[in-house]
């Protein structure tokens, strides 16, 4: 069976969660409905005319972009303008456009790792370069029989619970005895209707992150054999992990920036860029932003990168780096078209995990708008 476009939608959100993307950003269900049977998927990193005739000969009933279609509320749906043709197309040929922009960038194995894993950036050591989410912590707190403590352990840890740090797995266990008395109409795994029952129980104390703690709930009281389960969920004054734009870290080899500008030409699929900074100089710490990162230098001097790769640097940008002591190579907006297969690939996977028989194809357009001559 094809799946729903909410299905589609919901394990793409898997990737990357909305309330990942920074406040204002367009992002989410743009055009058309979901609530329909999906056959193709096409990623694309912009709709336009000829990405959508991909799509209509695609047979895809919806496209998930990465940069909006639509900026602003509209005052009018006028059809003689290219935005208006647009949206016609589309609507007349019944395909939806959702978008996944900032949240996409922001996601851990999102834009921004996979750009920094094509620059060579460590994985180890790597951060964000701004912060913009932080994940809600929680304490759960659930009391099981003996005979059950592992098995409840083992489907927290399969649903995101328990990681503090590097390090997963994180509980605190104790022993001791719960008392109960089984009321009418019950079927009590332990003991008997009208009996007050002593169990041996385990309290089992694990740290949540928001992002997974309904997961981690439904998990275990699908795995406690109780039919009343005693659990306790709270907020705890504690941070969670950071999630934020960007990428810095120390390379996995030191080289000249001319040498890596060359590499990313190729890496990118970009037949120039521009570079500021000494060709000669040494590169062993690099910042990566997707997109427009010209705000982002600063960040990227803070971090104490010896470059920043990103795209869209103005004059005046480079001006002030080259003053600050820090490097920058610019190969274009575009190179965000490594989303198209990576989130293809992604969500190819999830699909076929739900044996569903939607299938999710990378466009194969080239959107770049500018011609290197």
């Amino acid at each position: 069976m094809f799946a729903n476009g909410h299905t589609v939608i919901q394990l793409m959100e898997k990737l990357a969660p909305k309330h990942y993307a920074v406040e204002n950003d367009k992002i989410g269900l743009q055009l058309g409905t979901l609530n329909k049977a999906i056959d193709k998927v096409l990623i694309a990193l912009d709709v336009t005319d000829e990405v959508v005739d991909e799509a209509i000969a695609a047979g895809a009933g919806l496209i998930i972009a990465h940069h909006a279609i639509i900026y602003r509320p509209l005052a009018k749906l006028d059809t003689s303008t290219p935005a208006g043709k647009l949206y016609e197309k589309l609507i007349k040929n019944d395909i939806a456009v959702y978008i996944s922009h900032t949240n996409l960038d922001v996601a851990d194995g999102g834009i921004n790792d996979w750009l920094a894993d094509q620059i060579g950036i460590s994985a180890s050591g790597r951060q964000c370069l701004e912060e913009v989410h932080t994940d809600k912590l929680y304490k759960l707190v659930v009391f099981v029989p003996e005979s059950h403590h592992e098995q409840l352990l083992a489907a927290l840890w399969r649903a995101g619970a328990g990681e503090i740090g590097n390090y997963s797995q994180c509980s605190f266990n104790i022993k001791g005895t719960g008392t109960f008395l089984p009321g009418p109409g019950t079927h009590p795994f332990l003991g008997e209707q009208g009996k007050l029952e002593h169990a041996n129980e385990v309290r089992i104390e694990v740290i949540v992150p928001h992002s997974v703690h309904r997961k981690a709930v439904q998990a275990m009281l699908k795995a406690h054999p109780y039919e009343e389960v005693a659990y306790d969920l709270y907020a705890v004054d504690l941070k969670g992990r950071a999630f934020g734009l960007g990428r810095v870290g120390k390379l996995e080899q030191e080289v000249s920036l001319s040498e890596l500008a060359e590499s990313l030409k190729q890496a990118f699929d970009v037949p120039a860029l521009r570079v500021v900074g000494q060709l000669d100089r040494s590169i062993r710490k690099a910042a990566v932003l997707g997109g427009s990162g010209a705000r982002y230098v600063r960040h990227a001097i803070f971090a104490g990168a010896d470059v920043i790769v990103t795209g869209d640097i103005d004059y005046h940008t480079a001006h002030d780096a080259l003053a600050a002591g820090i490097a920058i190579i610019d190969p274009g907006h575009n190179i965000e078209k490594v989303m198209k297969q990576q989130v293809a690939d992604w969500l190819n996977g999830q699909l076929q995990a739900t044996k569903s028989e939607t299938k999710v194809i990378a466009s194969t357009l080239n959107t770049e708008p500018f011609t290197f001559i």
